[in-house]
Order: structure tokens, then C-alpha cells, then sequence
């Protein structure tokens, strides 16, 4: 059996990019044969469990909840937690108390017998159910900013995508990379593999093609640039589904160049499957 392939989709920019591209990696995935999990730590009320459509108890304070399995408290199985989504993929949808999982995570440490690592808990979490055994890819979407909801994906996962918009503040972003990288490290305290940098609302502009030289010559897999797409990203957001589900039965007429963005994306799950797995798919 393929080891599974487990990775964070993170970007410090934040916005609907770094969702957007988390859903439709979960639905490229699933096309190529994959089992999925996608795992939403985000809080905000724009995740990838408003996008994907589920978590209809992400308000309720007294439903079971990822948090609650953090710190160490839960109210069933892990498994019980996981929704499907009508494209087929599975989700361990966000919650409301993950808008405090600093603070529950260092009272769970305060209670803990022994050692209690909080940046670890989703590490714990997922080893104990033996959830990735029955999963092919395991993704995470944290919110932007750094901290125990990033760090917890981190650790799990122990690889990156990067989705960087190159826009006014892309130069700045370029030359951040290594910092950001180096920073993860030293915060988790573990080797962290970047397995792509994904530029995003690009207008092939020279000083875009410019960034994306600068990331190759910093190291970094650029396998992919998805153009700008603002309308196809507002019509997945306005329906609540991938760019893949949009196209098919929410588009009156075939676009050729969202077309060629929804190859883009298979190409970039061809590329993380062949580089975490090694393997030609």
C-alpha cells in the first residue's frame, strides 16, 4: 500500500486563494483515484467548511468537535466527526472553539500528566485513530496567522504548499520564503518540505515572471501559475463547491481558459503525487 500523502496548503497572505486551492487539490485528488481528508483548522467563517458545504454544527458548543480531541476531551470517535461532501471528499470540518485553541490547548497542558506537546495534538489525534491508514492524501487548511492552529498542521503533515499571490506585495513575499520556511522549522521543531509554490492571480506581467524565477532560483517547486480567475474563485464561493463542480454544472458555456485552469490543477496533484510518493501517475 502507497504511504500517504499528507500536506499543509498555507500562505501568509491568507485570503480566498490559499481555500480555494486546498478545496480544488481535495477534488484533484479525488478524480485521481484518492481517497481524501481534508481537516479545516481554520475559525474564520470563510473555510474550507463553508466552501465545501459542510459542518453544520460548527456553532453548536455542546457538538463534538476537532478541539475537543485536541486537548485531550472528546465526546465520541475522531471518525464520527467526518462529513463527505457531494464531490465525494471527506471533511473534519472547523468549529467555533477553535477560535480558543491556544488558550484550551495550554490548560490541557496544565492538567497533562506527563509530557503535553500542543503544537503535536493533531500529530496524536490522527495517530491514535488510525485515521491515515484509511486515507490515500491527508490535507490541512490552517487559518494565516501563525500559532498552535499552523504548528499542529505542520507537525502532522511535515510538508508544505505554498500558494503566493504576486501582486504588490509579491516581491516582498518571494524574498520571505526562506525566513518563512526557517521559522516553521524553528517553532515545530522538526524538518519541514516545501513541495510547491503555487503563484496565483497572475496576469503575466514581466515582474511576475520575474517572482517566479526568483522562487526557482531560491529552490522551490514552481510546478504550476494559475492566471487570475476571479469570477470562476466568486462563483465557487457564491455555490459552495470546488472550481471542478462550478464548471461542470454552474457555467452556461464552456470557458476555455477555466478549463485550462482546472488542468492546471491536476497537473499540480500529478506533480505532489509523483514527488511525495515517487512514483508516475
Amino acid at each position: 500500500m502507497a504511504r500517504t500523502i499528507s500536506y499543509t496548503v498555507y500562505s501568509e497572505a491568507g485570503g480566498v486563494g490559499k481555500t480555494t486551492l486546498a478545496a480544488n487539490l481535495a477534488h484533484g485528488h479525488e478524480e485521481n483515484g484518492d481517497d481524501v481528508l481534508a481537516i479545516d483548522l481554520d475559525p474564520q467563517e470563510g473555510s474550507l467548511t463553508h466552501l465545501l458545504d459542510v459542518g453544520e454544527n460548527r456553532a453548536d458548543p455542546d457538538a463534538d468537535n476537532i478541539v475537543r480531541h485536541l486537548i485531550g476531551q472528546p465526546r465520541g470517535d475522531v471518525e464520527d466527526l467526518i462529513e463527505e461532501t457531494e464531490e465525494g471528499i471527506d471533511v473534519i470540518p472547523s468549529h467555533h472553539m477553535l477560535e480558543r485553541l491556544t488558550r484550551l490547548l495550554y490548560e490541557a497542558e496544565d492538567r497533562a500528566d506527563g509530557e503535553f506537546h500542543p503544537e503535536r495534538q493533531l500529530h496524536r489525534v490522527l495517530g491514535e485513530s488510525g485515521i491515515p491508514s484509511e486515507y490515500d492524501v491527508i490535507l490541512v487548511d490552517p487559518p494565516a496567522t501563525s500559532g498552535d492552529h499552523l504548528y499542529n498542521a505542520i507537525y502532522a503533515t511535515r510538508s508544505l504548499v505554498l500558494p503566493l499571490e504576486l501582486s504588490g506585495k509579491g516581491e516582498q513575499s518571494v524574498e520571505g520564503l526562506g525566513e518563512l520556511v526557517d521559522g516553521l522549522e524553528r517553532n515545530v521543531g522538526i524538518d519541514v518540505g516545501v513541495l510547491a509554490v503555487v503563484p496565483n492571480g497572475v496576469k503575466h506581467t514581466t515582474d511576475q515572471e520575474e517572482y517566479r524565477e526568483e522562487i526557482e532560483d531560491l529552490g522551490y517547486n514552481v510546478p504550476v501559475v494559475i492566471d487570475d480567475r476571479t469570477s470562476l474563485m466568486q462563483g465557487m464561493w457564491r455555490e459552495q463547491c470546488t472550481a471542478f463542480r462550478y464548471v461542470e454544472e454552474h457555467r452556461s458555456r464552456r470557458r476555455d481558459y477555466e478549463v485550462e485552469t482546472l488542468e492546471e490543477i491536476r497537473e499540480l496533484v500529478q506533480f505532489i503525487t509523483r514527488e511525495t510518493r515517487g512514483v508516475e501517475v
